[in-house]
């Protein structure tokens, strides 16, 4: 008889696999965190990998590290004298030109006018609790930058491959998932 608390402390173990690398990317979102790496960091597979995490937290890895680069973005824009191109290399990115057009789509305004908003909103912000500011002002990734273009268009069925994205994968008519085993 299997114990029945067993694939409870086998989701917790890799959810502690998936917060380690969750850490990683925050403590070091400067750099570059491929799904390899991230799969390495929790000793999963890549496919995996990719797919628990986007599960426990909600979004794929890139767009949490895409999150955390325009948080540390937006903050070095208010707060220092940085150039734009500094902030962009510091903060992961290869080129200024990529920084400008991700931060634009992400947040709908150019990184300079985010300086010129962020920093008077700062003065009139300035007895708010930073913690508070930070959750406020996240951005909210719902649709990757690449997939701006999405289909728009009512009663358009999504493509077997993006139903695969959100459907649980069956076999001879059973979801995978509901099985005993």
């Amino acid at each position: 008889m299997t114990n029945v608390t067993e694939p409870m402390s086998q989701d917790a173990k890799l959810l502690r696999r998936l917060l380690r690398a969750k850490d990683r990317m925050d403590a070091a979102s400067h750099e570059p965190w491929p799904v390899r790496r991230l799969a390495r960091v929790s000793g999963v597979s890549e496919a995996h990998f990719a797919r628990s995490f986007k599960q426990a937290f909600g979004v794929p890895p890139h767009r949490y590290l895409l999150t955390r680069r325009i948080e540390r973005a937006t903050s070095l824009l208010r707060d220092t004298d940085l150039a734009v191109t500094d902030i962009a290399f510091q903060t992961g990115w290869q080129s200024l030109g990529t920084f400008g057009r991700t931060f634009r789509d992400v947040t709908g305004e150019s990184p300079g006018t985010i300086r010129s908003r962020e920093r008077e909103t700062a003065r009139s912000l300035a007895g708010v609790p930073v913690c508070i500011l930070s959750a406020a002002h996240r951005p909210h990734l719902t649709g990757a930058v690449s997939e701006k273009r999405e289909r728009t268009g009512a009663g358009i069925n999504p493509s077997k491959r993006e139903r695969r994205h959100y459907e649980p994968r069956r076999r001879n008519g059973r979801s995978l998932r509901a099985r005993s085993g």
